[in-house]
């Protein structure tokens, strides 16, 4: 893939292409090198993420931003101009007071990062508009991913409304809605027979032969995992500049998880919070649970598995930042917990009835281990705790069709009615 760009930089970059982005450094050995289109350290084969040299950033230059990512625009690598490139304008979702549900699990205060409500209903959104970015300064002609479906939504609108050429591959067996939400965007949508790791393989073959594609989460994915830092950004602010005590976070790469706590580390060290420990807690779904399996073991290597649950968005067998899940979990003294099928669905329904809110598998399992956590005693119900809520629950409808529907059919008149007993004390 190749950069052009009028005031370019000895790299090919333009200046200020990345903002203040001054590098890409790996995360095993610490070696950097220029920014550009890398994931794989060329010394250790380590994963490389974004280094910086910020600037002095203050809470009110941050506030006097555009009430999307783009206010953190300082802290991710993103020029100082992104507000003029054409992109679905994500984030700055509601953060909400769940007390209903604090209540019926024992908490004293709970609150629900809510990104169903992001221009494609998930969080994706964030990450894949950091994407975009890097895509484009680096000249690149395709914009594409591998995805169990949020990505793949994400990266096709946001391609469409860039007006750049856009194919996404999935597994072939993956929620209906899901595949509608990503072919209603784009004509090139690939299913494959195989799940998500084979779907990824497949991506990483296909930006190795071919030039000019950026896949998100493959070749430009350094650049991509920053755009979950926003979440992390935005619970702080939300919360009047300061840290939760307590996070919940699901965990598919755990690329996320890792992100948010990078945030709230880059937050105290440019001194727009207070230093204050908290604790991080990872949930999967017990049919794909490689990371919780290494954390309840003491391990540190993540043997991958097989998917099998209802939890599509979290199927990911072999999930690429999940030893830094371990770290950031153990570091922080949370933990990592899964839950079955069965829990998630109940906790779907749950979240639904005591805070009005519509989540995927994704949240279901995030509110099901959340539940797990208190009832086992590994979370402390007396601190501050936060859960996010990446996608919506129209994605997933199969997963809870079964438990809902209507409590009773009637003939429409008021004895027919009366004789359910529905409303009566």
């Amino acid at each position: 893939m190749s950069a052009v760009a009028p005031e370019t930089t000895t790299t090919g970059l333009r200046e200020g292409a990345f903002g203040n982005a001054v590098a890409l450094s790996c995360r095993e050995c610490g070696h950097r090198i220029d920014l550009g289109p890398h994931y794989a350290c060329p010394e250790c084969f380590g994963p490389l993420e974004v280094a910086y040299d910020f600037p002095a950033v203050t809470r009110e230059e941050i506030e006097a931003g555009p009430r999307n990512i783009w206010r953190y625009k300082a802290l991710l690598p993103v020029p100082t101009d992104i507000e003029q490139s054409p992109n679905t304008e994500p984030g700055f979702t509601r953060l909400l007071k769940a007390d209903n549900l604090a209540r019926e699990l024992g908490i004293d205060t709970l609150w629900v990062k809510d990104d169903s409500t992001n221009p494609t209903n998930s969080f994706k959104d964030r990450v894949v508009a950091c994407a975009l970015s890097a895509a484009r300064e680096l000249g690149a002609t395709v914009f594409a991913c591998p995805s169990t479906g949020n990505l793949a939504n994400a990266v096709a609108a946001a391609g469409a409304r860039a007006g750049i050429k856009t194919v996404v591959f999935i597994p072939s067996n993956l929620e209906q809605p899901k595949q509608v939400n990503s072919a209603i965007f784009t004509s090139n949508l690939v299913a494959v027979d195989g799940n998500y790791d084979d779907v990824n393989k497949l991506a990483q073959e296909i930006a190795a032969e071919e030039d000019g594609w950026a896949f998100v989460n493959v070749n430009v994915r350094p650049f991509y995992a920053e755009g979950s830092k926003t979440l992390g950004f935005e619970i702080a602010e939300q919360l009047g500049w300061r840290l939760p005590d307590q996070v919940v976070i699901p965990v598919a790469s755990g690329s996320q998880l890792t992100k948010v706590d990078k945030a709230f580390q880059e937050l105290i060290k440019l001194g727009l919070v207070e230093e204050k420990p908290y604790k991080i807690y990872g949930a999967q779904a017990t049919g794909c649970n490689p990371v919780a399996t290494a954390f309840k073991a003491g391990v540190d290597a993540i043997r991958p598995v097989k998917p099998d649950t209802i939890a599509k968005s979290l199927a990911i067998g072999n999930p690429a930042d999940g030893i830094y899940v371990l770290d950031s979990a153990r570091r922080s003294g949370g933990a990592v917990e899964e839950v079955t099928d069965d829990e998630i669905r109940e906790a779907i329904v749950l979240l639904a009835r005591t805070e009005g809110i519509f989540t995927e598998t994704a949240g279901g399992t995030t509110t099901a281990v959340l539940k797990k956590l208190v009832e086992t005693g590994q979370l402390d119900p007396t601190l501050e705790t936060v859960i996010i809520n990446t996608g919506h629950g129209l994605k997933t409808l199969d997963a809870v069709s079964g438990a809902v529907g209507p409590a009773a059919t009637i003939a429409p008149s008021y004895d027919a009615f009366a004789e359910t007993g529905i409303g009566q004390a």
